[in-house]
């Protein structure tokens, strides 16, 4: 028996309880998504061929616009227009929007394409910096090139929704690379239901070691680095648990890697919100808004074999500034849209998507730092019984790995996109050494972008690029 003051116990055991309690709470979030999505794996029909899909969809497929914004992405910017223009879609447009560029971006795109300026009339429907120039070629029609004073992400897509004049629009980040079907795919929600649909989301994979050819994914390989390595489980986590939530019609984030709208949906809300990070997440949740206010019928979904691949950090300073911004943007669309948790004039997107919001996002980082900090010298001095200290571990670590685990079997289950034995083993050790190290690491960079948001810091960091590997 130790001697410590009993209201010593009481507090420590009270702490090893919250911590618990919430942690327990993550995983049923997740658990009940992972539920969710595997249902809907199990009921869908097998994914369209490329060819099935097209004689199908292309003659009913509307006008697309392709939203590119460019900031310092001179390394990669040809190979993702290249893979662009090279879409299968029938009627279709790219628009790149130089956000003030300090590196070469637009002198590489006006080079490269043979660009000259041009005039376009256009109705500035949402704000956004000023626009300096349009370019384009006669040799490629389907491009077009918008210089625009720095803004950020939002202010450059914002340009670009007034530039467009098609009525979807695709917004995808410069360094993506998109599969050949990918944009017939996601625009299939609005083909089959266009009076509902308002925004549609698709799957991001890391291509670090995969072979990249002509702005094309033509080999899959895995990373050889850890941090790639376990950024692949991350992402398969997070687009698992969308397809979950898309079931529930809870789906609250599209990635800005690659998201598909309707364009005047989005002017409806006023386009992206500028001076925020998390312009992907808040958008989306400004549609929610909209549309129940207006008690308007809408879907916003999620189409897994709709594949866009991108690089992944794999330094520690750059994955640190990305996960502490992912953090801040959500902090950030928590503040602004706080009066929507719990509130029943959203429905089930007040209590279970703004529930699992704020779980994750916002008390997540949180307690399992004070459980971290805490639980164990608690423990070691005998504040709390082993129970608690058990307990903390499953629910921290342990279910974190099981998660990972159902998530890899799911995901071979859709879309066997590791067709190695060797490379499936190799996924599953990584998940398992998540839990060790990297899942505390993560929270920590989180708390530092709670710290920056408590110190309504702007911007999103340096985020050089490396360049996609060469067939």
């Amino acid at each position: 028996m130790n001697d410590l003051p009993m209201w010593f116990q009481h507090a420590a055991e009270l702490i090893a309880t919250f911590v618990v309690a919430v942690g327990l709470l993550h995983t049923l979030f997740y658990v009940l998504e992972l539920i969710f999505a595997g249902c809907a794996l199990y009921n869908r029909h097998s994914p369209l061929s490329a060819k099935a899909l097209w004689e199908r969809y292309a003659d009913n497929a509307p006008p697309i616009a392709l939203l590119a914004p460019a900031y310092n992405e001179a390394l990669t910017i040809i190979e993702s227009v290249e893979a662009l223009l090279s879409l299968q879609y029938p009627d279709f447009e790219v628009i790149v929007v130089n956000d003030g560029s300090k590196d070469e971006t637009l002198e590489t795109l006006i080079r490269h394409y043979d660009l000259r300026a041009v005039e376009r009339y256009y109705d500035p429907a949402i704000p956004s910096e000023p626009i300096r120039g349009l370019f384009a070629t006669p040799n490629q029609p389907r491009l077009l090139v918008v210089d625009k004073s720095n803004g950020g992400k939002s202010d450059a897509i914002n340009a670009g929704i007034n530039v467009a004049r098609a009525p979807l629009m695709c917004v995808i980040d410069a360094d993506t690379l998109l599969r050949s079907d990918a944009l017939l795919r996601v625009a299939r929600p609005f083909i089959d239901n266009p009076s509902e649909t308002v925004a549609v989301g698709g799957t991001i994979r890391i291509a670090n070691g995969s072979k990249v050819e002509a702005g094309r994914v033509v080999e899959v390989l895995l990373p050889r680095k850890f941090l790639a390595l376990v950024q692949i489980i991350e992402y398969s986590r997070a687009f698992m648990t969308r397809l979950g939530l898309c079931e529930m019609r809870t789906l609250m984030i599209i990635s800005g890697a690659f998201g598909a709208f309707r364009r005047s949906a989005v002017i409806e809300v006023g386009g992206f919100s500028r001076g925020t990070v998390g312009e992907d997440f808040e958008v989306v949740v400004k549609l929610h808004r909209h549309f129940r206010e207006q008690r308007r019928p809408y879907q916003i979904k999620y189409i897994p074999d709709a594949v866009a691949w991108t690089e992944a950090p794999e330094n520690l300073k750059m994955l640190r500034n990305r996960r502490s911004r992912w953090q801040r943007g959500a902090l950030e669309t928590f503040h602004k849209h706080y009066d929507m948790f719990l509130n029943p004039r959203y429905g089930r997107v007040g209590f279970l998507g703004f529930g699992q919001v704020w779980v994750v996002d916002f008390m997540g980082p949180l307690v399992e730092l004070l459980g971290l900090l805490l639980v164990p010298p608690l423990w070691v001095i005998e504040a709390i019984s082993t129970g608690y200290a058990l307990a903390f571990v499953m629910v921290t670590i342990l279910s974190g790995v099981l998660i990972s685990m159902i998530t890899l079997l799911l995901e071979e289950v859709q879309a066997r996109h590791v067709p190695k034995v060797h490379d499936f083993l190799t996924l599953a050790l990584v998940a398992v050494l998540e839990g060790f190290g990297y899942r505390q690491l993560n929270n920590f960079w989180r708390m530092r972008g709670w710290w920056q948001f408590m110190c309504k810091k702007d911007g999103w960091g340096d985020m050089a690029r490396k360049g996609f590997q060469k067939a």
